[in-house]
């Protein structure tokens, strides 16, 4: 097989992380991150063969990163020309009801992508800017925008459908989009191959700084937490997760806050931060471990909504045959994965203490021989993803 590589941008407001992916080993040749951009100090990241190449400079923009980057794997390596690019991947928050899969960027996408910025203000006008700029540095290559809600675009009417208004939802576009889309794909994927299995009732835990859950049979999702928005669902480091929508209103007139005061308090001052002043999950279990009673109870609160989540999703299934943990949080906390499974025995939900303590770098299965549901550690690979659906759009 003939080498090939894509490169994979996630363009953020102020920041670009990016790998240069061969989608046939699943290896990384490069990857690296524009920090800061548009700030008085500029930092960019640049690794390649294990070594790490740092700068430290204003970044005027988006294009002035991007640009340093290509001169980078000039300078630094790989050479991108030599290393066989075939496609640059790009990942876009906010797809709506129109992108069901990966689409190969033209005027006609990037308008669309421009008009879902209502439903996707924190993400895809930054996605956005990566696109356009990307394109016109690497012209002489194809260009893939990849979604993070298409792979929950056919969830069944009864999970994406809200009971709002239905004139208000359609004029609107109020539904359940849910987002980290990619991150289920890949990592339900995963456990189907592993497990050598495509009836797979499957939950799904994608726990990061974000977290969403999703339920998904065969192939196909049925049900996922994020909604309209990120802030629907699981607990998070700085989100609420689901909250009665009337404290809106209630802050409103009680409390005297605006649209924007809220926005802020739900997805920036709550979740894990809001409860203990802490977003990051080791600091939660750290101070909980010295007795703090704010994190004792941040954590219960956190592994309360996900076992909730977790039973919800086997009715909905009518079943579960296997539970994955995925992401920063999932992955590594040891602790947390025994602490969700607990009470979950009457599912058949069971974590072997010994194989759960294990810290391996490749999907590893954490339940006992012979137990009804399999639970798994797989780890998640957006990157990966987004380059596979790349190159597999432009072979069909």
């Amino acid at each position: 097989m003939t080498h090939r590589t894509v490169l994979v941008i996630n363009s953020g407001s102020s920041s670009i992380k990016y790998q240069l992916v061969d989608p046939d080993t699943g290896d990384a040749l490069a990857s690296g991150l524009v920090e800061r951009i548009g700030e008085e100090s500029g930092a960019l990241t640049h690794t390649h063969n294990g070594e790490r190449h740092t700068e430290a400079h204003p970044i005027a923009d988006h294009g002035d990163g991007l640009r340093r980057v290509i001169e980078l794997c000039d300078e630094v390596g790989p050479d991108l020309q030599e290393s066989g690019i075939v496609a640059v991947g790009h990942r876009v928050v906010q797809g709506g009801s129109h992108f069901s899969r990966a689409a190969i960027v033209d005027d006609a996408v990037t308008d669309r992508i421009r008009e879902l910025i209502p439903l996707g203000p924190l993400h895809n006008p930054a996605n956005l800017k990566g696109i356009l700029v990307a394109r016109d540095l690497l012209p002489d290559v194809p260009h893939v925008a990849v979604f993070d809600t298409a792979f929950f675009q056919g969830l069944p009417p009864e999970s994406a459908t809200y009971a709002l208004n239905r004139e208000v939802a359609e004029k609107y576009s109020i539904r359940r989009y849910g987002a980290h889309g990619t991150s289920h794909q890949f990592v339900s994927r995963s456990v189907s191959e592993l497990l050598q299995r495509e009836d797979l009732k499957q939950v799904v835990l994608h726990l990061g700084n974000g977290a969403s859950a999703s339920a998904v049979v065969g192939a196909h999702a049925v049900d996922t937490s994020m909604g309209l928005t990120p802030l629907e669902g699981l607990v998070m480091g700085t989100r609420t997760g689901d909250i009665d929508p009337a404290v809106a209103f209630h802050l409103c007139r009680v409390a005297g806050m605006d649209v924007a005061e809220i926005d802020d308090l739900f997805n920036k001052r709550s979740g894990l931060k809001g409860l203990t002043g802490h977003n990051d999950m080791r600091v939660v279990r750290g101070l909980a471990e010295e007795g703090d009673e704010r994190a004792i109870l941040a954590l219960g609160v956190y592994t309360h909504r996900l076992r909730k989540y977790i039973g919800a999703y086997a009715a909905v299934m009518g079943g579960i045959d296997a539970l994955t943990f995925t992401a920063g949080v999932g992955e590594n906390n040891v602790e947390l994965r025994a602490e969700v499974a607990e009470g979950l025995e009457f599912l058949g939900i069971h974590v072997d203490g010994d194989r759960n303590a294990v810290r391996a770098s490749g999907p590893h299965v954490i339940s006992p021989d012979g137990a009804p549901v399999t639970v798994l550690v797989v780890p998640t690979n957006e990157e990966l993803e987004i380059a596979r659906q790349s190159v597999a759009l432009l072979e069909n």
